[in-house]
């Protein structure tokens, strides 16, 4: 009788087996297909920008900081967290292609995210985790590869490739080999590394020209905005402009290198409102998302990268002091340790921008169609190692200290912890483990593309 038991659970657990796969194998499908909202892009064309009367005013706060921390040499316990980091790196790149998976065991990829890749191994050979040989070789396998995709249209990237093959796929990782458009703004996230290698490690520079070259990067901008390419639902696609504060601003510093016209994106006054969040006048897009198609959420995430890659302007610095200073305020008047931004989840809908405010509510996890996930706000593990980098204050200290236990050595970092229940979100991911990477690069040496 025992022996029949064992019989039929090892039948079952294979069932077991089979049907957790496929749940996680829709979960990611899941997941993919909402990343695009990074995309921001609207479905009407807004107008240029405010005029020049109307625009609202930014003036510095009282309690800015006039420094930023210096530079510093890490603790063992950081060199520890980087080397974690980097396991993600080393257990999810394709050794053909040099590509890293977006997701863990997910061989997908897209340019924000292939860029997030190489501004890790940039990190990494910033903190000695790759020796020079290792680096090299990793870089310029990665940088062939890039230099070998299929464009869509042959114009420009497409929004997303199999890092195995390098074909062109939909965001469920299927074969699309006419492709799906492309990203304005993730293309001007992969232009950072890529200016970086420029500056810094010129015996790459040559691979990385290869690159951009075969681009037409005029269809980018028009009339001084950011444009993506997008599908419609007939089957064909429509240029439409892409992009909301901060993250226009992010993407613009590297397109204007380019010499593309960005004028009105790069003005971060342009669609301007103030809103208040826990007494805080917080930075805010001004884009009607009924009229226009696109949400406007405030997160951490262009603030934080801004500052971590190329060092904030006067302007973005003070915007990043607000969103910075909304969460600490939070944690002030709750207890609650408040860290977020736009994150991977280990459950449906699996990609949610946690908002500091979105669509006139505070603190509102949103998709990227605006829908409320009020349940699933995290306390984000790369906000809070991003503005302890930037900012080291006694509140982003404590904001490390709660998230130093999301690690797996072998596997690299957890993307953070869900703030009801306080359950580990146990997504790994390369946004995640990058983000880590480059803030404790920043500690060390300063941002990534800065003159030294």
């Amino acid at each position: 009788m025992d022996d029949d038991k064992d019989s039929n659970w090892v039948k079952a657990r294979s069932s077991i087996v089979w049907m957790a796969a496929i749940v996680v194998a829709f979960g990611a499908v899941w997941w993919i297909e909402h990343e695009s909202g990074k995309e921001l892009i609207a479905r009407k064309q807004p107008a240029a920008s405010a005029p020049a009367g109307k625009r609202v005013t930014l003036t510095p706060s009282a309690d800015l900081p006039q420094q930023l921390p210096a530079p510093r040499e890490l603790t063992a316990q950081e060199r520890q967290w980087a080397r974690t980091a980097w396991t993600y790196f080393e257990r999810n790149t394709d050794p053909k292609t040099g590509l890293t998976a977006s997701v863990e065991s997910f061989p997908s990829t897209t340019m924000w995210d292939a860029s997030s890749s190489l501004l890790a191994l940039l990190s990494a050979r910033e903190l000695g985790l790759v020796t020079q040989a290792a680096f090299d070789e990793r870089m310029a396998r990665a940088l062939d590869s890039l230099g070998k995709l299929p464009l869509f249209a042959d114009q420009l990237p497409n929004k997303s490739y199999d890092v195995r093959s390098l074909a062109m796929t939909d965001y469920r990782n299927q074969p699309a080999p006419q492709g799906i458009g492309w990203s304005a703004i993730d293309i001007g996230r992969l232009l950072v590394p890529l200016n970086v290698i420029a500056w810094h490690h010129p015996k790459h520079t040559e691979a990385a020209r290869r690159v951009i070259a075969r681009w037409t990067t005029s269809q980018l901008a028009k009339g001084g905005q950011l444009h993506g390419m997008q599908a419609k639902g007939d089957g064909g696609f429509q240029l439409l402009q892409e992009g909301r504060l901060g993250y226009e601003q992010y993407a613009a510093r590297t397109l204007a290198l380019m010499g593309l016209d960005v004028d009105v994106a790069a003005d971060p006054t342009a669609h301007l409102q103030l809103v208040d969040v826990q007494g805080i006048r917080v930075p805010a897009d001004d884009r009607d998302p009924k009229k226009f198609g696109a949400p406007n959420f405030v997160v951490s995430e262009p603030w934080m990268l801004q500052g971590l890659e190329f060092g904030w302007t006067r302007t973005g610095r003070e915007m990043a002091w607000r969103v910075y200073r909304a969460q600490e305020e939070r944690f002030k008047m709750t207890g609650t340790l408040t860290a977020v931004t736009e994150d991977h989840l280990d459950r449906a809908p699996y990609f949610l921008y946690d908002s500091v405010w979105s669509g006139g509510q505070a603190w509102m996890p949103v998709n990227e169609k605006g829908e409320p996930y009020p349940k699933l706000r995290t306390l984000s593990t790369k906000a809070a190692f991003a503005w302890h980098a930037l900012l080291r204050t006694p509140y982003t200290q404590k904001l490390v200290e709660a998230t130093a236990d999301l690690s797996e050595p072998q596997r690299g970092w957890l993307a953070g912890r869900y703030e009801e229940g306080g359950q580990p979100n146990t997504a790994v991911n390369a946004n995640t483990n990058a983000v880590v990477l480059e803030s404790l690069a920043y500690m060390a040496r300063g941002p990534l593309l800065h003159y030294r």
